[in-house]
């Protein structure tokens, strides 16, 4: 499974959306664009991703821009696997 695809689906359930994640594409809005997304959801999100991907996000790790689309918050996904 891809981190994509691990990826919407921590979202779904994080965000409890109820399969609609995982309709998302690489482009697909986040931050802003999903009601759910927000700062509880975005902690929730976090716990969900350290989890699943077995990573630790540290607090100054976390901007808006990485929770700026599907794709943006894979690449940095991506990057904390490719720096554990």
């Amino acid at each position: 499974m891809s981190t994509q695809e691990k990826l919407l689906l921590a979202l779904d359930q994080a965000l409890e959306l109820k399969g609609r994640a995982l309709a998302f594409d690489a482009s697909t809005p986040l931050l802003g664009a999903l009601p759910e997304l927000d700062s509880l959801g975005v902690g929730s999100l976090i716990l969900n991703l350290e989890k699943t991907f077995q990573i630790t996000i540290d607090d100054d790790e976390i901007d808006g821009s990485v929770f700026q689309t599907v794709q943006s918050l894979s690449d940095f996904i991506d990057t904390k696997l490719v720096n554990r």
